[in-house]
């Protein structure tokens, strides 16, 4: 394996680790399986048809738990404990194909887990924005959506080094633009969230509340979050 290509997978498996950790394992592995890409020796056993299998299985559990709004943001959540040590750990053992000794793996698995981070968070962030919309399509488009980037953007990071490699450096511009935009976007609706929760102790003693107040949070917290950019 060329340096740019092993640098390119090695970027590009932590970065897709952060966004669907499974459907990257399956990529990898059918990559490996299929001689497509030589993969190092500590990554070989992501060809294993066992972890293929399991791998599969937590896919479809995932493509199904993904499309549901707020479920998908409860196992966003859990994954924050998963998806990034793997993609740290992937991107590690991706960079052996770099033979440029520990130092390398390591500078790997610290990058590697950071930029998994980056994209999960990107994620689970814009996911908690897109459920305050009513219709479930839009999570629907989001999920689909991050699946086909993540295969192709795995499939580019081998057949196009240089081209994944820019475009993963745009990618990471674009969400240090984003992410301060969707912070604010999350505190808006914790807030609202807050005062929603703050009037049912008014209604349960009785005491009288304007009509629609509640109706007019959800309102103007809706068309609030609308006005952020969704990833």
């Amino acid at each position: 394996m060329e340096t740019i290509e092993a640098i390119s997978l090695t970027l590009g498996v932590a970065w897709a680790a952060g966004i669907n950790l499974y459907a990257a394992i399956l990529v990898l592995g059918y990559l490996g399986g299929t001689g497509s890409v030589e993969l190092p020796p500590d990554l070989q056993i992501l060809t294993d048809p066992m972890v293929m299998l399991a791998a599969g299985l937590m896919y479809c559990v995932e493509f199904f738990a993904d499309k549901i709004p707020g479920v998908d943001t409860g196992w966003d959540v859990l994954h924050t404990f998963i998806r990034i040590p793997a993609g740290a750990l992937l991107a590690a053992g991706m960079a052996q194909g770099l033979d440029i000794g520990p130092a390398a793996e390591l500078t790997a698995l610290l990058i590697g887990g950071g930029l998994s981070a980056t994209s999960h968070l990107t994620k689970t962030g814009s996911r908690v924005l897109i459920n305050t919309s009513p219709e479930p399509f839009s999570n629907w488009t989001a999920s689909i959506t991050e699946d086909l980037v993540v295969i192709g953007g795995l499939w580019a990071s081998l057949q196009y080094p240089w081209l994944f490699v820019l475009g993963l450096l745009l990618f990471i511009l674009l969400v240090a633009w984003l992410l301060p935009k969707i912070w604010r976007a999350l505190k808006r609706i914790f807030r609202a969230i807050g005062e929603f929760f703050r009037g049912r102790p008014e209604a349960d003693q009785g005491r009288t509340t304007e009509p629609g107040k509640r109706e007019d949070l959800l309102h103007t917290l809706y068309q609030d979050t609308n006005d952020q950019p969704k990833a």
